[in-house]
């Protein structure tokens, strides 16, 4: 399988999500550096809320750590841009979210959809036919037969 078709079918899944209420990114990294509420919502301004794909790959590799305090929503609208610039090799990859699956990361993923559960299984699928995946085929394949494929 192709990564660019694989990265088209990410796009068209998530096309038309919106960020909504959900932790943005650098509110995300708000969280993680312990910062007040305050600031916090400060942060909040800086965060892209229409549309993912305006999320660059600087920002998005700078606030990797983001991806533990998404909540549902913001874990929706950002998982795509980690997905899509991973693929590009622009921004490590965010395996380690979709694989290590114990209740809080599941709880992270509830906002998605059928169709965007599939791409998500169409991405684990292609790392596992990846060389540079191989350390984390056994995870992929337990995540893919005890998570995603259900």
């Amino acid at each position: 399988m192709d990564k660019e078709i694989v990265a088209n079918h990410i796009k068209s899944a998530f096309a038309e999500v919106t960020l909504g209420e959900g932790i943005g990114l650098w509110q995300a990294q708000a969280i993680d550096d312990y910062e007040t509420e305050e600031v916090q919502k400060q942060n909040r301004g800086r965060d892209e809320k229409k549309q993912w794909t305006q999320l660059s790959c600087e920002d998005l590799q700078r606030c990797h750590s983001s991806l533990s305090f998404f909540d549902a929503e913001g874990m929706r609208f950002h998982l795509p841009a980690y997905i899509v610039a991973s693929l590009e090799n622009q921004v490590d990859d965010p395996l380690f979210h979709l694989t290590q699956l114990d209740d809080y990361a599941k709880s992270k993923l509830t906002a998605l959809n059928p169709v965007q559960r599939q791409a998500i299984v169409m991405y684990l699928t292609w790392c596992l036919d990846q060389a540079e995946y191989e350390f984390d085929h056994p995870a992929i394949r337990m995540a893919l037969r005890q998570y995603w494929e259900k």
